[in-house]
């Protein structure tokens, strides 16, 4: 599975998804993807992955706003699991998806 690359702009804002030690995956925003994902390992990040560690990066998209970043968030939250898998593996169907 091809994984895009994290956003290169530690404060940019970005949605990512992370795949958890149980196979499940999570959703999230943040403004620095390397230090939410440090947290979410060190125990501190989401409550779901607290209890699901550890977690692995799969997928990162920047936004311009934070509003358009929270609303890519919620969107990929409601899409089944087979179609977040093929978001990952195909990061230009966002806006496809979305």
């Amino acid at each position: 599975m091809m994984t895009p690359p994290p956003s290169s702009e530690p404060h940019a804002h970005t949605v990512y998804i992370v795949q958890c030690i149980d196979g499940s995956l999570y959703t999230g925003y943040t403004t620095n993807v390397h230090r939410r994902v440090a947290l979410h390992n060190a125990g501190k990040g989401a409550r779901y992955t607290r209890s699901h560690r550890p977690v692995i990066l799969l997928a990162s998209w920047s936004f311009l706003t934070k509003g358009d970043a929270l609303r890519a968030e919620r969107a990929i939250k409601r899409l089944p699991r087979a179609q977040k898998l093929r978001l990952i593996e195909q990061p230009m169907l966002r806006e496809e998806l979305m």
